[in-house]
């Protein structure tokens, strides 16, 4: 009986460690994609400024955005990588100027997108984030 308790207990703790190192790879990718956006929002709000553009080449931040995007998409829920592929595919039209049928994809609307569905991914408690 005793050894069924110490195996029980072993097993939850087992798998509150495994949900632990997933959700520590969730949070690395959401924040590493995070910081890839803001480079190119940078590179955006610096045009609208008229200030210099970055030394660093726009093909660059982009790519660098993109693969963070690709890392999402693999330790993340479905919801999660939809809502990473929306906001980067907006800020590449933005960046790229590229308008499809005269629509302006709003990056405002796709990031907020994006923080709700990854807070949601990290919570242990979603009913906790309601705003």
């Amino acid at each position: 009986m005793g050894q069924h308790l110490a195996t029980r207990v072993e097993v939850r703790r087992d798998r509150q460690r495994q949900g632990e190192t997933e959700r520590a790879e969730r949070k690395e990718a959401i924040l590493g994609f995070l910081a890839a956006a803001q480079r190119v929002e940078l590179v955006l709000d610096r045009r609208v400024l008229g200030l210099p553009a970055a030394d660093e080449p726009e093909d660059e931040i982009l790519h660098a955005m993109w693969l963070a995007k690709k890392s999402v998409e693999l330790v993340c829920s479905h919801e999660v990588a939809q809502a990473a592929h929306d906001y980067t595919e907006a800020l590449h039209q933005i960046m790229r100027n590229v308008v499809e049928h005269g629509q302006i994809p709003t990056k405002r609307e796709r990031r907020y997108a994006f923080m709700e569905a990854a807070r949601n991914a990290l919570s242990s408690d979603p009913a906790q984030l309601l705003r």
